[in-house]
């Protein structure tokens, strides 16, 4: 079916495209495997303004985005929200993260509100190697947050940054997750890449981390964390799917199946290019079987982070 044309929106603006038929596409593929829904840990919702400047990144394909990045899913918040509802995500993230010092508590506090509102949404939080992260993390973890959100590429940092070194024993002690982008793509700098989780790691081997994309494209490295480490995951956003510049090797999809409690769905919803459902079929593409699905789409998610908040 061929999709009305649409006016190019201004870098970052929001745009008014009704995307309600991609829903019974996603929800035929959840129904099909007896599923109540789906659990997306790797979601995005930032304040109006933040979204808007991410969004002009994308819109730029400037040098940490590397190609043309069409978004499908920019309306509004609550259309947004609303859409995920409808396609059956009942369980969702809004991942905030901070590019500098100074940004993080304003982005919690945006999301503990966001969180409030939405009952299907993780409560989610960031933070950023700066002086006081550990008392706010801290805080955050007494508050009731579930997952936080940290993005090594457009931060700018090591995970081992020293002045987050006081964090890792609080997150370690109180179990609560950290979905980490610390690979390499779309684009490398000097601070992607395995080695700063893996030093982490050695320090705090209880951490429970979520690896953004796979860990893509240090699938390998990421993958032999996740092997070691009890409490390390991986999120599948974007990896199986025709856009993701790299390829997940063949001979490490059958480790995956020995993975199959450590891996989680996640999308990169709203700014992805293309429908939800080719994510979802990429992964049923694995022909891992039905049970592994299961798991990835809503029982791993769900005994990882717990259901919706009544």
């Amino acid at each position: 079916m061929t999709e009305p044309a649409t006016a190019a929106p201004l870098a970052g603006e929001e745009q008014p495209v009704d995307r309600r038929g991609d829903v019974p596409d996603v929800v035929a593929f959840w129904e099909a495997l007896g599923l109540p829904g789906l659990f997306d840990v790797h979601v995005h919702f930032l304040p109006p303004p933040i979204q808007r400047a991410v969004w002009a990144v994308f819109d730029g394909a400037g040098p940490k985005i590397g190609r043309d990045w069409p978004i499908r899913y920019r309306t509004g918040v609550d259309e947004r929200v609303e859409l995920l509802r409808a396609m059956g995500v009942r369980r969702f993230s809004a991942l905030p993260y901070a590019h500098k010092p100074g940004v993080a508590t304003y982005l919690n506090d945006w999301a503990a509100g966001f969180a409030e509102r939405v009952p299907e949404s993780l409560r989610s939080a960031t933070f950023y190697p700066e002086d006081g992260a550990a008392a706010y993390v801290a805080e955050a973890v007494e508050a009731g947050v579930d997952v936080f959100k940290l993005h090594l590429q457009v931060g700018e940092f090591h995970l081992d940054d020293p002045l987050l070194a006081p964090v890792w024993g609080v997150l370690e002690d109180a179990g609560t997750p950290v979905v980490v982008h610390a690979g390499s793509g779309p684009v490398p700098n000097e601070f992607t890449g395995p080695e700063s989780t893996r030093r982490v790691l050695a320090r705090h081997p209880r951490l429970a981390l979520v690896v953004a994309h796979m860990g893509a494209p240090e699938f390998d490295e990421f993958l032999e964390l996740a092997e070691a480490h009890e409490n390390v995951h991986l999120d599948t956003t974007m990896v199986f799917t025709d856009f993701f510049p790299a390829t997940y090797p063949a001979d490490l999809v059958a480790r995956l199946r020995d993975l199959q409690p450590k891996v989680l769905l996640g999308s990169d919803f709203p700014t992805i290019p293309y429908p939800y459902r080719h994510q979802l079929d990429g992964l049923a593409a694995l022909d891992l079987g039905e049970d592994w699905l299961r798991d990835v789409c809503w029982h791993n998610g769900l005994r990882l982070l717990g259901p919706a908040r009544a």
